[in-house]
């Protein structure tokens, strides 16, 4: 079995030494799927179980259980590579869209430029007048083109625009990317801003009912849920998925009133400290780019720049006898002009449909959060119904701590040489029972 990153982690951060309810809590994951991934784990990284004498369980990981498993599994060792590898990968494929535009303009206008210069060429050599009129025209193409002003779709004289950008060049805290980087951020965003979302709803969740000693009610939960239907509501079916993934289970009490007790999440290997949580789950609103506005402008601009190019390119190639004359690079540009035209089109349709589309996508997630700070609301006023659960829910709130003086054995030594270790402990144990029976 692979092992899960996110159980790995968790053990590091815990201090290698953990139990099944610490992981779960740790990582937001199925009570369950913790302990089969902790059994596997210890089992392929060298870990020790050790077990208190009230039957919990605790696991003791070596520091260096993730150079055990480098050396185990080739399959680690080409991941590693792997990630690595695509790191490059990606970043060479986010930055060729940027090349591709810049390289689509050059073709674009220079294929202009040369047309231009064959026909004014074509049009002096017909014209008996001859000299004057073909040295104007020859002039007002380079101009047109390659004149003082040529490069205004690459850069723009503004002061106040490079000095923002060294002032967020010179703070660490700012996301910069270079123009190449931009151009992909323009054409397809930065990722989804909630794709840790539930991995911090989970962690959250589990956070809460530690920080209640493993009891709670349904009203503590709903603020880190997503839509809650009113039959849900009602019923507080919303619950079960809580109760599948840390193993709870619900308690009814004397007023036929719900609470949900979770054993495995009392048990730690550390003395618990509460911990502080946010009121509710947020979701993060899509953000259009993270590169800065006059890169999205510059960005704007050439793909304005290379479709209206694109469109008097498609004009002048349309005489097939000038274009066969010139051969050459005018011909190679008219039989890929179809791919030109379509990346055109799409440099900037693809932002457009995305613009709109996180304008809705951001709407829902604002009524999400806005429902969530209601629940929150409904919590704080703290009705009398609800002042009974929780009243009711702390009967079941317990944390037991496995110390190591707890332990009755433990993988870490042979049986026998524990139970010589430990035979103080065994006597008395058993002269207790003794005087009990005899009372």
């Amino acid at each position: 079995m692979t092992p899960n990153p996110s159980i790995m982690k968790s053990v590091e951060q815990l201090g290698y030494r953990v139990t099944v309810g610490d992981v779960a809590a740790q990582a937001g994951i199925d009570v369950n799927i913790a302990q089969q991934q902790l059994l596997a784990l210890a089992s392929d990284a060298g870990g020790h179980l050790q077990v208190a004498e009230s039957g919990e369980i605790a696991f003791q990981f070596p520091q260096d259980f993730r150079t055990v498993l480098r050396n185990k599994f080739w399959r680690l060792k080409l991941q590693e590579w792997w990630e690595k590898v695509w790191r490059v990968l990606f970043y060479i494929i986010r930055i060729s869209f940027g090349i591709l535009l810049l390289a689509s303009i050059v073709l674009i206008f220079v294929s202009i430029a040369i047309i231009l210069i064959a026909i004014n060429s074509s049009r002096d050599g017909d014209d008996s007048g001859g000299s004057s009129n073909s040295g104007g025209g020859f002039i007002f193409v380079p101009r047109l083109w390659f004149g003082p002003n040529w490069y205004w779709f690459l850069y723009w004289d503004d002061n106040d625009y490079y000095n923002q950008r060294r002032q967020r060049s010179a703070n660490l805290k700012d996301n910069q990317y270079n123009f190449l980087e931009a151009v992909f951020s323009f054409l397809f965003g930065d990722g989804n801003p909630n794709a840790n979302l539930e991995e911090r709803r989970w962690k959250t969740i589990a956070t809460l009912i530690r920080n209640n000693q493993g009891a709670v009610i349904a009203e503590q939960v709903a603020p880190y849920l997503d839509e809650i239907s009113r039959q849900e509501e009602e019923y507080e079916d919303y619950m079960l998925p809580v109760l599948t993934r840390f193993n709870g289970y619900p308690k009814v009490s004397p007023q036929g009133e719900l609470v949900y007790h979770f054993p495995d999440l009392q048990t730690t290997a550390t003395q618990y400290r509460p911990q502080g949580i946010v009121s509710s789950l947020k979701e993060q609103l899509w953000k259009f780019s993270q590169a800065s506005s006059g890169q999205l402008m510059l960005a704007a601009g050439l793909g304005v720049a290379n479709i209206v190019g694109a469109i008097i390119l498609g004009n002048l190639l349309q005489d097939q006898t000038l274009v066969q004359s010139l051969g050459g690079w005018v011909a190679f540009v008219d039989v890929i002009f179809p791919l030109l035209l379509v990346y055109g089109i799409g440099f900037l349709t693809v932002p457009l449909i995305r613009f709109i589309w996180i304008k809705w996508r951001n709407a829902r997630i604002e009524v999400r959060n806005q429902n969530r700070q209601e629940r929150v609301a409904i919590l704080n006023q703290a009705q009398d119904s609800i002042k009974q659960k929780l009243s009711f829910a702390r009967q079941f709130a317990a944390e037991t701590v496995i110390d190591q003086k707890d332990l009755a054995y433990t993988t870490e030594s042979d049986l026998v040489e524990q139970e010589l270790e430990q035979v103080d402990k065994i006597d008395a144990e058993w002269q207790k029972r003794l005087n009990e029976s005899n009372s």
